[in-house]
C-alpha cells in the first residue's frame, strides 16, 4: 500500500484530498502543529520555528503531499501579512527537503501545491500556459520561489510535480461560499470591470488531478488546474444568479470600492486572465466537472 504523507492535510483542499485517499485505499498521514487524538488519520507533529518535523513522518512516506500555506485571501496584505505568505509556502518545503536529505529517504515522489497566480495579476486576452515566465508582481514571485522550492526535490533523485491551482469550487468554505451571499441577497454584480477572468476548478477534479500525480509517473513539473471553461467575472457571477434563481441587474461594484477595503489584496479579485488545462488534458485527465454551470449545480445541490 502506498503511503502518502500531506502538509496541510487539516486545510479546505486537504481534508477533501484525505477522503478521496482513503476511499481509493491510500495509508495517509498528516503533518500537523497539534495532534489530533480522535482524528481517523494519523498525525505527525512538525515545527516550522524549530525546523523539527517527526523523523517518522518522513520515514513511512512514499509520496509527500505539500499543500501548506497561508491564505492568500483570508486578511489584507499588509507588508507583515505578504511575508508569511511567502514564508509559509518557501520554508515548509525548505523543511521537508532538509529532513528527506537528513534521513536520506528514498522519496518516490514529491508533489506541491501553487497557483495560478504564477502568472500574476493581469487581464488580457492571452491564454497562459506552462512554458510561460513568472510575473515579477507579488503574486508571480512568490509562485516562483514556491516551485523553486518543490525543484530541489529534483536533486534527490525524487519526481516533482506542481499543481497551479485556480479558484477552488466547494460546497462549504472556500472563495464560492463568499460569493454567494450578495447573489442570495438579490444583489449580485460584477466586480470591477467585470472582463476579468475567474480561472475556477471543482473540488472533485482537484483532487483527482492530485491523485492523478501520484499513480503516473510520466506526470513531472507544472500542470495548470484550471477547468477549460474560460469565464469572465461577469459571467461567472450571472451564471451563479441563474443557478441560485436569482436576479443579476445591479450595476458593477466600483473597482475604488474594491481597493478601499481590501488594499493590495483587492489585486485578485480586479484582475484575471485565461489559464490553458490543454497539459493536463494531454496527459489524459477528463474533468468531471468541464462546464461551470453544471459544477455550480452539483455543488450547490449539496
Amino acid at each position: 500500500m502506498v503511503k502518502i504523507l500531506i502538509a496541510g492535510g487539516t486545510g479546505l483542499i486537504g481534508k477533501h484530498l484525505c477522503k478521496r485517499l482513503q476511499e481509493k485505499g491510500y495509508d495517509v498521514a498528516i503533518l500537523s502543529r497539534a495532534r489530533n487524538k480522535k482524528g481517523t488519520i494519523p498525525t505527525y507533529i512538525w515545527d516550522l520555528e524549530k525546523k523539527e518535523i517527526e523523523k517518522e513522518a518522513i520515514n513511512r512516506a512514499d509520496c509527500i503531499i505539500n499543500l501548506a500555506g497561508a491564505n492568500i485571501g483570508e486578511k489584507r496584505w499588509t507588508d507583515k501579512r505578504m511575508q508569511l505568505i511567502i514564508d509559509s509556502r518557501i520554508k515548509t518545503g525548505e523543511l521537508i527537503f532538509s529532513k528527506i536529505k537528513e534521513q536520506n529517504k528514498d522519496l518516490k515522489t514529491y508533489i506541491s501545491a501553487s497557483a495560478i497566480g504564477y502568472y500574476g495579476t493581469k487581464t488580457s486576452d492571452k491564454i497562459f500556459t506552462e512554458t510561460d515566465p513568472p510575473s515579477k508582481d507579488f503574486l508571480g514571485e512568490t509562485c516562483r520561489r514556491w516551485e523553486q522550492t518543490a525543484n530541489k526535490f529534483q536533486e534527490l533523485g525524487i519526481r516533482v510535480v506542481k499543481i497551479r491551482t485556480g479558484v477552488v469550487l466547494t460546497s462549504e468554505g472556500g472563495a464560492l461560499s463568499k460569493m454567494i451571499i450578495p447573489v442570495r441577497m438579490g444583489i449580485g454584480s460584477a466586480i470591477g470591470k467585470g472582463n476579468q477572468y475567474l480561472p475556477w476548478i471543482h473540488i472533485d477534479d482537484l483532487c483527482k488531478i492530485y491523485i492523478k500525480a501520484i499513480e503516473d509517473i510520466e506526470m513531472e513539473g507544472a500542470y495548470n488546474a484550471v477547468a477549460q471553461d474560460h469565464k469572465t467575472n461577469k459571467e461567472f457571477t450571472q451564471i451563479l444568479a441563474r443557478v441560485l434563481k436569482k436576479p443579476f441587474w445591479f450595476p458593477n461594484l466600483p473597482a475604488i470600492i474594491i481597493k478601499l477595503m481590501l488594499g493590495k489584496m483587492s489585486e485578485i479579485l480586479l484582475s484575471g486572465s485565461r489559464i490553458s488545462s490543454d497539459k493536463i488534458e494531454a496527459a489524459e485527465y477528463n474533468f468531471l466537472f468541464p462546464e461551470l454551470e453544471i459544477a455550480l449545480h452539483n455543488l450547490l445541490k449539496k
